[in-house]
């Protein structure tokens, strides 16, 4: 899955015609416009939203180029449908966003030198160099701007959030903030580094072990720190959003202070500096001052993030044993009700939000829930709006993809399922599907496998049918933190990074044929050592989610021995853990769902 502003789509046309007459009056040829922040997270608030602003487009990767005579939104295909679908085409042409793709459209349009401005603080310092290799290469001029141009002709720009930030104690982080920063610290001392910046909001709160609400859904907030050799730290944010509890819980160690003098620190610092390019804004390498030596290297809390530990790993399971009875009593409800009630993508949508909001420890959704009927579900990163809200109709699938945020951890699952009989195709489709799901869920590999490695057991089975899907496999899942989590993933994109004991990662398969109907299966999973076999350190999967698949759509014919006993074991486990914790009227339709294939 992947998230979704609050912006519903298509964009007024004076937003271009401001942003030109911008560029125009100050002699430009155009502007980058990325979907991002000076924090550089997936995650953006309302007021961020500048690409959503200008293009109508809301799915959460995709930058736009905006030439004074031509437009061009860029994104990868996950978001073709989408973009076609919320992007006035007449005014914006859409492309995938391969560095091919740019530069053959700038050298279709882009004058010779011409003036393309960018903001410093919405790009990495890796993308700059990447940019600024592109435009010069397609005779053009990369120029900085002191101040976002969408910010000054944005006329009715949203207010930031306010919300205080919290403490995520011992019982849920299983590690002290001060052992955290030791541990990172002597990696530091190891590599002669004095200092590293932090930029990214996951590490920050992962580091500091405190969470916020500056976004939706994601319990972040947004604030720039440098960590020191000795482990202490100076934490640059709002300061109405640090109330004196936090200051007492921090200690001593961590110093606050208002977010406006980050700029002005930077100038002094002294001695060397570690830098992650792929996560740092371009700004802050342009305000350091002469007498720095900068280092570059990975941000160390990422893989560290990503490594749960025991106490995280227990909260995983609690999180999704409660997201599991509320996904049940849900699909109980959901099949009890669509054929005799007019049921709408949104009703779905609120009724699943409920469920979750009666479970314990439940703090919100983890993301805009994907609930999509027939076609809609074959637009990969479908949000329902008013305008676009469907009925759930007989012989058709339905989507679901959706979840929530436990002070425990983070869930995200997706379940297909059929309302009235479904055609053989999508039975077909569907096991496909699962079979590749399957192969996942149960490999076995040896230590220093990588996702990529990996991928292509979710996908046989549709590819031996000439199918695929265009997005990736699995991707990281943080501990009451991000629903998206690096460094690892599952993917067809090379990735370089092993996957490791206690690691989480999505399975998430799928088929999408447009304008009909998509499948989709996602559980979360985590990587566990495997007592040893043969010569070799073996690593597997454990399942977190624990929800029933619908058995309507699987082609029994088509399983293996092997598939049929790991799918009856697996909804052993979820009756196991499920049915004395469910609604009285959600019993025999889980008893159902779990019984053994053959039976």
């Amino acid at each position: 899955m992947h998230l979704t502003s609050h912006f519903s789509g298509r964009s007024d046309s004076m937003h271009l015609a401001d942003l030109r007459k911008f560029l125009k009056d100050n002699q430009c040829e155009g502007m980058i416009v990325p979907r991002a922040n000076c924090f550089q997270g997936e995650d953006v608030a309302p007021f961020e939203e500048r690409l959503a602003w200008l293009t109508g487009f809301t799915g959460s990767a995709g930058f736009a180029i905006v030439l004074l005579e031509k437009a061009c939104l860029f994104v990868d295909g996950r978001y073709t449908l989408q973009a076609q679908k919320q992007v006035d085409l007449a005014v914006f042409e859409t492309r995938g966003f391969s560095q091919s793709e740019v530069r053959k459209w700038l050298e279709q349009h882009l004058p010779p030198n011409g003036v393309i401005l960018y903001d410093s603080w919405l790009h990495t310092i890796q993308q700059f160099k990447e940019w600024k290799l592109l435009i010069s290469e397609t005779g053009g001029i990369l120029r900085a701007c002191e101040e976002n141009p969408i910010d000054k002709v944005w006329k009715d720009k949203p207010t930031a959030l306010l919300k205080p930030v919290v403490s995520h104690p011992l019982e849920w982080s299983g590690q002290e903030s001060i052992e955290k920063r030791q541990r990172i610290c002597r990696i530091l001392n190891q590599a002669k580094v004095g200092n590293l910046i932090l930029t990214s909001p996951d590490s920050i709160a992962w580091l500091l072990n405190i969470r916020g609400g500056d976004v939706r859904h994601t319990p972040i907030f947004h604030a720039f720190v440098i960590l020191r050799a000795d482990a202490s730290v100076d934490v640059y944010v709002n300061l109405k959003k640090v109330t004196d509890s936090i200051r007492e819980y921090s200690g001593s160690t961590v110093r606050w202070h208002a977010g406006e003098t980050f700029i002005e620190d930077l100038a002094y610092l002294e001695g060397s500096i570690l830098l992650d390019p792929k996560q740092t804004p371009q700004k802050i390498l342009e305000t350091l001052g002469p007498g720095i030596k900068v280092i570059y290297g990975d941000d160390p809390c990422v893989i560290m993030r990503a490594i749960k530990n025991t106490v995280e790993l227990g909260g995983a399971h609690t999180a999704h044993q409660r997201d599991g009875v509320a996904m049940v009593n849900f699909l109980a409800w959901l099949d009890q009700n669509v054929l005799s009630m007019d049921i709408t993508e949104i009703d779905a949508a609120k009724y699943l939000e409920s469920e979750r909001r009666k479970q314990l420890n439940f703090q919100d959704l983890s993301f805009p829930s994907i609930s999509s009927a027939g076609p809609n579900a074959a637009i990969v990163h479908y949000q329902p709006t008013p305008e676009t809200n469907s009925l759930l109709k007989r012989n058709s699938l339905y989507l679901i993809d959706s979840g929530g945020q436990y002070l425990e951890g983070t869930t995200d699952v997706t379940r297909t399922v059929a309302i009235g009989e479904p055609t053989e195709e999508q039975k077909d489709r569907y096991t496909r599907v699962l079979k590749g799901h399957i192969a996942l869920a149960s490999a076995v590999f040896p230590v220093g496998t990588t996702g990529t490695q990996l991928d292509v057991l979710a996908r046989l089975y549709l590819w031996k049918a000439g199918l695929d899907f265009d997005h990736g496999t699995g991707h990281g899942v943080g501990s009451y933190l991000n629903v998206h989590e690096g460094p690892h993933r599952i993917s067809k994109i090379a990735n370089s990074v092993a996957l490791q004991p206690g690691m989480i990662v999505s399975n998430e398969p799928g088929y999408y044929k447009a304008g009909e109907y998509g499948i989709r299966l996602e559980n979360l999973i985590t990587v566990i050592k495997l007592r040893a076999i043969g010569e070799r350190e073996m690593l597997t999967f454990e399942n977190l989610t624990l929800i029933p698949y619908d058995k309507k759509l699987i082609n029994i014919k088509s399983l293996s021995l092997e598939e049929k006993d790991w799918l009856d074991a697996y909804h052993q486990k979820v009756w196991d853990s499920l049915s004395s914790n469910i609604k009285p009227e959600a019993i025999e339709w889980l008893r159902e769902a779990t019984t053994p294939l053959d039976s």
